[in-house]
């Protein structure tokens, strides 16, 4: 079975694993909101499962079966799910700690980071894969741009990006393709809570030299880190290595320009065009 088709599969099984757990939840008399508050999961990861959105966790589905008192059916359901690998196990760790993250700093020096992309340029991105698959790129650009729903939510992550000025400057996709990117980066450098900075191109020195990194503050004040190589990743929550990396992050921001000369600089590059 190709990947394409094992995702397609996942998302059925997810659709109708939460829709199991939508009819539970109204037959023991719970709103979402309030079996999200009894289950400490939140009203926003309750839709989420119930609309095939996030995958019900095994031992969220323990609990769930407990509280609904539905002897074991949800976690049956689960065990039953479907293997799916077209998001990596290795990402899909940090994509969880992402969508509950209170603050994200990133630093990029490849392509824009994937919450700040548009659909054509995730398209592009998406397309450079080796193997490529033509039939993956909707879904992944899809799912791509799910994760942005966190800066738009009703309390967002405090975010902060530095974007080497490479990754701006290069015409990845096209130019129409291009230009629509810079518009975004514009738009979403208005966004509360958000701060967008270009490390400049005549930076005789930086501390971004070892590559990207993701720095991740979870509700319970946790830090963490992520890294990826070309064939994989890793999350970090050695708290020395994540004091390293944020470290370099401080520098990273006092090296690059300030969110009001970024601004200025992507108004040039769109008046260069």
């Amino acid at each position: 079975m190709g990947t394409t088709r094992r995702a397609r599969k996942n998302a059925s099984a997810m659709k109708m694993v939460g829709a199991l757990l939508a009819l539970h939840r109204e037959a023991a008399g719970y709103t979402q909101s309030a079996l999200g508050q009894r289950s400490v999961l939140g009203e926003e990861m309750i839709a989420s499962i119930e609309q095939g959105r996030r995958p019900l966790k095994p031992d969220v589905a323990e609990q769930l079966d407990e509280l609904l008192e539905t002897k074991g059916t949800l976690s049956v359901a689960v065990s039953r799910m479907p293997e799916v690998d077209l998001v990596p196990m290795w990402a899909e760790e940090f994509l969880d700690q992402e969508r509950e993250a209170i603050a994200i700093s990133s630093y990029e020096n490849q392509v824009v980071p994937g919450l700040l992309q548009t659909e054509a340029y995730g398209r592009a991105v998406f397309g450079t894969r080796v193997p490529f698959y033509e039939d993956e790129v909707p879904q992944l650009v899809a799912a791509r741009m799910e994760r942005q729903a966190i800066l738009h939510r009703r309390e967002p992550p405090i975010t902060c990006f530095v974007l080497w000025e490479p990754v701006v400057r290069a015409p990845t996709g096209g130019r129409k393709v291009w230009a629509e990117q810079v518009r975004h980066l514009l738009a979403c450098s208005e966004l509360p809570g958000l701060m967008l900075q270009v490390l400049p191109l005549d930076r005789t020195t930086h501390a971004g030299f070892s590559g990207p990194f993701v720095l991740l503050e979870t509700p319970e004040h946790q830090r963490l880190a992520y890294v990826e190589t070309q064939r994989g990743s890793q999350l970090i929550a050695d708290p020395d290595e994540v004091a390293i990396l944020t470290q370099k992050c401080a520098m990273l921001r006092s090296q690059a320009l300030t969110p009001e000369d970024t601004k200025g600089l992507l108004d040039r590059l769109l008046g260069e065009q």
